[in-house]
């Protein structure tokens, strides 16, 4: 129950006693209290009295200036700068150590600190969102919508300490070294995971190939093997997958046939029956989440993104395909700025959720023009160049077979498909081969003597 003030209005929730408590703990036990306030990421804002924050202010710049923190230097710091008739003078110093049974619970006071802090932040916001709907404004109810739920997502994180952060990033960091660890959630496919190692959290990956070259079975191939734990480290993952072209039935029909490798025209179903419910079996156990929506504003897809993270934890995220999506914010300023934008929002996405997000994308008909060996280049994604430069990988998939410009050197029957690493702003570029089964949609390692080429 929200307690009020003399005129009524209600007092935003804080705790004097925890404030009192975490300060009184430093001036007891300043070394390790800091320290601990540095670890939790407790800010000066966090304390709601303005005595509070002014004071807590001056303690960590004395601990980070490498000052003795006490009752006396800080009183006498605090006379030096005529800020300690502001906190209560010298008495109200002696009264936070006195009123302190012991510093052994800081962490609880910290913690209740951090979550009346919290509060407060979240009615910041929502009375923030409020204002904007009542406000005569030219944005969009979708635009309110993507930054209020982005603003809480943000605030979710708001806890974590960063000093935390870095000393887990220096460990994981060396146990990947070290070979403990894989760099990423795997491919499936020894080839693409011996260059990539992985697909790696906050990386946006762009998948392009022209159309009806496979880049949508190869991308649905890959979330089977992360979902299923069909890779070296034999762990499942869990996906998302934004399927803009086509419906969850046709997704789920196509991965049951590709598992079940029988061919999705097959006339007698009968006789494959058995195969197809052990796909099924297999995929029931699989963590996969599929949007379907058609025709999503990029701001509407990020917020969905988000309430997937948060309800599934996903590990992985897909998204069929990048021409498919629009931004309304950008319609006027014509595709190639409209596409900027879009690839803009899904890196930062991909930063936001901590994540990596593999988005298919069309390649333009360069390739298949005269001059030209058919092999794609950077050049050839569609209607921007800030899609390449966003990018932390780009794979540009072929089926030689399919080349007007290979026509003799490749069988046709050759299940051959390429994937050029063409941008690894981490690691190695080069050419992955693989075997593609059109009537499957499935892809396969190649026969290892082909090797791969850098």
């Amino acid at each position: 129950m929200s307690s009020a003030d003399q005129s009524g209005r209600r007092i935003p929730p804080y705790s004097e006693e925890a404030e009192r408590g975490v300060l009184g703990s430093a001036l007891i036990e300043s070394e390790r209290v800091i320290e601990l306030c540095s670890m939790t990421a407790l800010s000066a804002d966090a304390f709601y009295l303005p005595a509070h924050r002014l004071l807590f202010k001056k303690l960590t710049e004395m601990h980070q200036a490498a000052k003795a923190v006490d009752l006396l230097t800080v009183g006498e710091e605090l006379k030096q700068s005529g800020l300690l008739d502001q906190i209560g003078g010298a008495v109200y110093l002696e009264a936070l150590i006195d009123g302190t049974p012991t510093s052994a619970h800081a962490e609880y006071y910290i913690e209740i600190v951090q979550q009346k802090h919290l509060l407060r932040s979240i009615i910041d916001e929502a009375s923030s969102t409020i204002e904007r709907c009542y406000t005569e404004t030219d944005e969009a109810a979708e635009t309110i919508l993507n930054r209020t739920e982005s603003a809480f997502f943000d605030l979710s994180g708001q806890q974590v300490s960063t000093t935390e952060n870095w000393r887990e990033a220096v460990d994981l960091t060396m146990a990947k070294i070290d070979g403990k660890q894989a760099y990423g959630v795997p491919t499936g496919y020894l080839g693409l995971d011996k260059k990539l190692r992985g697909l790696h959290p906050t990386d946006m990956i762009v998948l392009a190939a022209r159309p009806s070259m496979g880049k949508t079975s190869l991308a649905m191939n890959i979330v089977e093997h992360a979902a299923l734990g069909n890779n070296s480290e034999r762990k499942c993952y869990s996906v998302g997958v934004f399927s803009l072209e086509m419906s969850q039935e046709q997704l789920v029909r196509r991965m049951l046939f590709c598992k079940a490798r029988v061919p999705a025209w097959q006339d007698s179903i009968s006789a494959v029956h058995g195969r197809l419910v052990s796909a099924a079996d297999q995929l029931n156990k699989a963590r996969i989440v599929v949007d379907d929506s058609a025709g999503l504003d990029v701001m509407d897809l990020c917020s969905r993104a988000r309430r997937m993270k948060r309800l599934y934890q996903i590990d992985l995220l897909v998204i069929d395909y990048l021409q498919l999506l629009h931004d309304k914010r950008r319609l006027r300023d014509g595709r190639q700025q409209e596409t900027a934008s879009i690839s803009n929002s899904i890196k930062k996405l991909a930063k936001d959720l901590k994540i990596p997000v593999l988005i298919l994308s069309q390649l333009s008909r360069a390739p298949e023009q005269g001059g030209r060996d058919g092999s794609p280049r950077l050049s050839d994604l569609r209607d921007s160049g800030a899609i390449e430069q966003d990018a932390d990988v780009v794979l540009l998939l072929q089926r030689p077979a399919f080349n007007d410009a290979h026509k003799g050197d490749v069988e046709e029957s050759d299940p051959l498909a390429i994937v050029h690493i063409a941008k690894h702003r981490n690691g190695p570029t080069g050419k992955v081969n693989m075997n593609f089964f059109k009537e499957f949609t499935r892809f396969e390692d190649r026969d290892t003597r082909d090797g791969d080429e850098d």
